[in-house]
């Protein structure tokens, strides 16, 4: 073949090849002019859904694009919103085009009572019910809201409660066969007192750079506030004595809920001395963390968005009080069985506090000295919660 007749298929080719890319691109374009037509022919709304779920079997609230094999809350529910129509399937490729935020990230194995997400969408008739028609039993929208459209459920997001069921056991001596007395054992009222006396340090703004990963003692943003910790009174879970931590506060970081509740039972079972809470803030502390089971999100709080636009006759209040039977017979159907039934068979805390004895509180805070020792710094007030600030357990 001689080098003209080369050049001439060269010039074909690349015509071949350019007409390919032109006739995507015109496509793209065509599809992109029919969405946008779409769109303001149907403008999406700004609203803000109650969520309910099991957090068994999944890896946490947060999607991970392109890593399939772990499993989100978030992966069913962006399916299930392209499969009702409340949104356009190119958004669930991109997350942004409907400004999707959570306000908690809960971790692997987490569950929530009273989740909230915020993004826009078009408002089908019965929205939530055609949603749930495609979300597994153990995910549920409970509630839908119009907000305005600035709004956000992280940012606008004044506290979380966050509550923890563990079985009493846990707060049995520690010379005690914790395995054989996991069904026998009775919290008694002075435990319980002393264990909320304990709980009580924690109220405030404290520096909880050893409640989490990857905090130095400096960093403004361990500072957190806490409102509201209490144990409740213990009752019967099958054969098994539960009692159920509520913890209130403006955020939390990853893993700091578990670790203070972690570092109480070390106390209780006489692991630790009492003074290792308050000095906790000040020196480098070797903290246990609990078992992940028993952590629920169960309410987030927005006060100051509700008292701004909650009375200006446009906007509902978010808040949730005609959900309160759905919310209830959600956590009894697939919450508290999953909690109870898992503990029970699986034995979490009982394997867990086997594990408290290689914790060494006091070798950790001699090595620790002064140079661990820390000016107050003003409080943070950034975080999504989810016993995560940035995350959660």
């Amino acid at each position: 073949m001689s080098g003209e007749s080369k050049v001439d298929l060269k010039i074909q080719q690349v015509k071949r090849d350019q007409e390919v890319d032109e006739d995507s691109v015109a496509k793209r374009r065509k599809t992109d002019v029919e969405q946008s037509q779409e769109d303001r022919r149907y403008p999406k709304k700004k609203v803000a859904l109650l969520l309910a779920y099991s957090g068994k079997g999944y890896y946490g609230m947060q999607r991970n694009p392109g890593s399939s094999e772990f499993r989100t809350i978030e992966d069913d529910l962006v399916a299930a919103l392209v499969k009702s129509g409340c949104i356009p399937e190119n958004h669930a490729e991109d997350m942004k085009k409907m400004s999707f935020q959570r306000c908690a990230r809960t971790d692997k194995g987490v569950s929530a009572a009273g989740q909230v997400v915020s993004l826009k969408l078009w408002l089908i008739d019965d929205l939530a019910e055609k949603i749930n028609q495609h979300l597994p039993p153990q995910i549920r929208v409970l509630g839908v809201k119009r907000v305005t459209q600035g709004f956000n459920s992280k940012n606008n997001c004044d506290a979380r409660t966050y509550a923890y069921m563990l079985p009493t056991v846990a707060f049995a001596p520690k010379d005690s066969d914790a395995a054989s007395d996991a069904a026998s054992f009775r919290l008694q009222p002075e435990t319980l007192q002393r264990v909320n006396r304990l709980f009580a340090l924690y109220k405030g703004t404290h520096n909880f750079h050893n409640f989490t990963s990857q905090k130095a003692p400096n960093d403004p943003s361990a500072r957190r506030y806490v409102t509201h910790v209490c144990c409740g009174e213990p009752f019967m879970g099958g054969d098994t004595e539960f009692a159920v931590i509520t913890v209130r506060g403006q955020s939390f970081m990853l893993h700091q809920i578990r670790k203070m509740i972690g570092l109480v039972i070390a106390v209780v079972k006489g692991y630790a001395r009492e003074e290792v809470v308050e000095r906790s803030w000040v020196q480098k502390v070797d903290v246990p963390k609990a078992p992940g089971l028993g952590l629920v999100l169960e309410k987030v709080h927005f006060d100051r968005y509700n008292k701004r636009f909650g009375g200006d006759g446009l906007h509902e209040r978010l808040e949730w009080e005609e959900q309160g039977d759905a919310i209830q017979a959600f956590k009894e159907a697939f919450i508290y069985p999953t909690i109870t039934e898992t503990e029970r068979r699986e034995g979490s805390m009982v394997s867990w506090m086997n594990t408290l004895p290689i914790h060494d509180f006091e070798a950790t805070a001699a090595e620790a000295g002064d140079g661990c020792r820390v000016r107050p710094q003003p409080a943070a007030t950034n975080g999504d919660g989810a016993d995560g600030g940035h995350g959660s357990d």
